[in-house]
């Protein structure tokens, strides 16, 4: 049997192994259009911005080694131009070869042709570079280097050393490439069609995310697009010009289907190759894995694309089983993700509540604001955690989180609770490893367990922070003095909670003689909590403030 996979970057890699490792016998050939074969692409921002100081580090395998430790023929500069569905062919084009094309012949084909970068069709935009590739990588890194080490002196001899780049579009590699540009003591400025950063958090974490780019001296232009590329600026639609001496376009990507169309094979709704529970697409003799194609969402069920390579290893990997006569059980994809931007991490797993709210599911969303390990040890950083689920079901549908250490550890538990049915109340009774330097002895975890079986069971009630309405109810600050100082909510009455007991009766009736009804809140939602019940039995209409004081505030910071 004889199997061609075109890429050879994460999905195309895995498979090709994978396959060698289950079929000695089997004829494997590798055809990807780079120079290069299995690299760490994830690595390629910092590469540019001197975290890892070495090129070859990138290199995971090449041609060569991946020949003599899996007998793999892979073929590189090889660009696959047309697929012959009816006589099992494909066309190559080596690029090395001046553009000679040939043909050959295949059992199977496994198309892993990746994603491509989304370039708009604006003035100048050729002068923009792209990042996905290491030709893109060296092509920066270049450019970088040459605009560090040029002498740009006057006439009097003062050398500059500012230089500028602007990055179009706030998502992953947009801040990844924001932070690595500035640790090369470049400006940096962030342009983004959305009114903010980082796309799959909900506004008022991504507002985390923006106070913390500003510290760094990384501008940010949300709200407006780039309009034309000029010699040595970018214009954007609001009229404002920014000096760019480096353009990079980051506003996403899209799956990489000329072939497969070409081909005449099936896409799905949200326009990647449609692929059946065995990767098979619409050819039975031809799979699709990767970024390439349309996958399934674990938590809706959707349509959805997830361009990560954790999943597109996962499904080469499953592709090879299947070719090799294994049966195989892919689950969806979560589009568990995280991002360093300078001193957060910034992790996502499920649904968001935008999409929730889009699609009118119902939903309930939980604020903390944890520490990262026990208060009493030294150098415990803040995690402020988002929690959205379904509150008839306890189903968890999502989670973000950011903050300091422990920030992955905490989404990703919350990813295989996701996966592993686990209910959001029942967070509670997850055994998480505790000792005072690594976590709490409630887990930031756990209090997420706590706070969702309260919501379930009707123990408590809350308010969103983008639902507080003072003519609705009468806020209530009961925090100390001190903190009400630094900044509470407009018209908020206060009363701290060790004086809420005796001083309750302090809180206006209305014409009938009955307590007017209150929303409660703290720093953080704890003291609240406690505040709401102690009022709820007292006879009050009382709800608490989700995530505090501190969640409204950081959702309102400019």
């Amino acid at each position: 049997m004889r199997t061609i996979i075109i890429g050879g970057v994460a999905g195309g890699a895995s498979a090709a192994t994978r396959l060698r490792r289950l079929d000695e016998q089997h004829e494997i050939v590798v055809l990807e259009r780079s120079g290069y074969v299995s690299f760490a692409n994830c690595g390629l921002p910092y590469y540019i911005g001197g975290t890892i100081p070495e090129r070859r580090s990138l290199l995971l395998q090449t041609p060569a080694s991946l020949h003599a430790r899996f007998g793999l023929d892979v073929r590189v500069h090889s660009e696959v131009v047309a697929i012959d569905v009816a006589a099992r062919t494909v066309t190559v084009r080596d690029l090395a070869d001046g553009g000679r094309e040939y043909t050959e012949a295949y059992d199977h084909l496994v198309l892993s042709p990746g994603a491509s970068p989304i370039v708009p069709p604006i003035p100048g935009v050729e002068r923009a570079l792209t990042l996905r590739t290491i030709e893109d990588t060296d092509r920066i890194k270049q450019r970088v280097d040459d605009l560090l080490g040029a002498a740009d002196s006057s006439e009097d001899g003062v050398t500059s050393d500012h230089h500028s780049a602007v990055l179009v579009g706030g998502g992953f590699i947009g801040l990844e490439m924001a932070e690595s540009l500035r640790e090369r003591g470049l400006d940096v400025t962030v342009v983004e069609l959305a009114p903010q950063v980082m796309a799959p958090l909900d506004p008022e974490m991504a507002a985390i995310v923006a106070a913390e780019l500003r510290r760094h001296g990384v501008g940010l232009a949300l709200g407006v697009q780039v309009s034309e590329v000029r010699p040595d600026t970018v214009l954007l639609s609001d009229g404002r010009e920014l000096d760019a001496d480096l353009v990079v376009m980051s506003i996403g990507v899209r799956p990489d289907v000329t072939l497969a169309k070409a081909a005449g094979l099936a896409l799905g709704p949200r326009g990647g190759i449609q692929v059946d529970a065995q990767m098979r697409t619409s050819d039975p003799h031809i799979f699709a894995v990767g970024d390439a194609v349309d996958k399934s969402d674990a938590t809706t069920g959707e349509p959805t694309l997830v361009p990560l390579a954790n999943s597109a290893n996962r499904q080469g990997r499953l592709v090879a089983d299947v070719i090799a006569g294994r049966s195989i059980r892919f689950g969806g994809v979560l589009g568990t993700a995280i991002v360093k931007v300078f001193d957060l991490t910034v992790a996502v797993t499920g649904v968001n509540e935008k999409r929730l709210r889009a699609s009118g599911r119902n939903h309930r969303a939980i604020h903390t604001h944890p520490g990262s390990h026990a208060g009493y040890y030294p150098g415990a950083e803040r995690i402020s955690l988002k929690l959205l689920f379904d509150p008839s079901t306890g189903q968890i549908l999502g989670a973000q989180g950011v903050g300091g250490a422990g920030t992955d550890k905490r989404i990703d538990v919350l990813a295989t609770a996701i996966i592993g049915g686990i209910r959001a109340d029942e967070l509670a009774d997850l055994e998480l490893a505790y000792a005072p330097p690594f976590g709490s002895a409630k887990d930031p975890v756990n209090q997420l367990g706590y706070v969702a079986d309260n919501l379930m069971t009707g123990t408590t009630r809350t308010i969103g922070w983008d639902e507080v309405d003072a003519s609705d109810r009468l806020l209530i600050d009961v925090r100390t003095a001190g903190e009400h100082r630094r900044g509470h909510l407009e018209g908020a009455v206060h009363i701290p909670i060790d004086e809420l007991r005796a001083r309750h009766v302090e809180i206006p009736r209305d014409a009938s003689g009955a307590p007017v009804p209150v929303a409660v809140y703290c720093q953080v939602g704890q003291r609240g909590h406690t505040a709401s019940r102690l009022l709820t039995q007292l006879g009050y209409d009382v709800v608490n403030l989700d995530g505090g004081w501190l969640t409204w505030s950081l959702a309102h910071a400019r």
